[in-house]
């Protein structure tokens, strides 16, 4: 089976339709699969739901299909430093599900085992919790305590971005980026991986493999990249 294509819209072909649930990894704008967002974009589908960490910036990551109004709802963590995400939601023009960071990836993590649902202390008594079934159980003293119910992600897509790849789809993140990239790649019914490398089947270390090439059906080489910086910060130059 040929996973690799030549570029994102072609590997995007045919699986891309209004109102699908789309798992996406990235942190900030670490790891973040911006080919394949940007041609997300341009094929104009609507009114889509993101499960992601976060929305990245004004204008990049996911943030860009914001700023088109294609995104209906983002599962997401962390929020905060996009004004348009804040605007679209303070206005009541983007529903959003806040998710605790842990629970998150694991229920992505989840979706991608088949399992349906677990139940966490992550959220109880807080809004995070509104609506969610909730049960007793005894915690490690032996002592009842609440826990709510969490449901496993299934996605209809997953995007994610990698460092390596060999021909047969098999994934190397590199540090930090490895972030919400590797459960998310696992809980889509097809996957589509932008690379920065393909590299020979046999070339990579099987015990260096982050993830196996059996979650993945289609990838780009998306390089190269530049390195986009979420907060440019400097100080002023001490006088001599």
């Amino acid at each position: 089976m040929k996973k690799l294509y030549p570029d994102a819209t072609t590997a995007l072909d045919g699986l891309l339709r209004d109102g699908m649930l789309i798992a996406s990894g990235g942190f900030g704008l670490c790891g973040v699969p911006e080919r394949l967002l940007a041609a997300i974009r341009d094929s104009g589908v609507k009114d889509l739901t993101f499960a992601s960490n976060n929305a990245g910036i004004d204008g990049e990551g996911i943030g860009m299909l914001l700023r088109t109004r294609q995104v209906k709802k983002m599962i997401s963590s962390y929020v905060g430093e996009n004004k348009e995400f804040e605007r679209q939601y303070l206005s009541g023009e983007l529903e959003v599900e806040f998710c605790p960071q842990g629970t998150l990836a694991e229920r992505m993590r989840a979706g991608g085992a088949g399992i349906p649902g677990f139940y966490t202390k992550t959220g109880v008594g807080t809004a995070v919790a509104e609506g969610k079934e909730v049960k007793i159980f005894p915690n490690r003293d032996g002592q009842d305590e609440e826990f709510i119910l969490e449901r496993g992600i299934f996605a209809d897509l997953a995007i994610v971005k990698a460092w390596k790849a060999d021909e047969t789809g098999n994934l190397v993140f590199r540090k930090t980026a490895r972030n919400f990239n590797l459960p998310a790649a696992t809980c889509g019914r097809v996957c589509v991986v932008e690379v920065e490398e393909v590299v020979p089947a046999g070339s990579l270390d099987p015990d260096a493999i982050h993830l196996p090439g059996v979650y993945v059906q289609r990838m780009i080489v998306g390089a190269p990249y530049d390195k986009k910086i979420e907060f440019t910060t400097t100080r002023e130059r001490e006088t001599a």
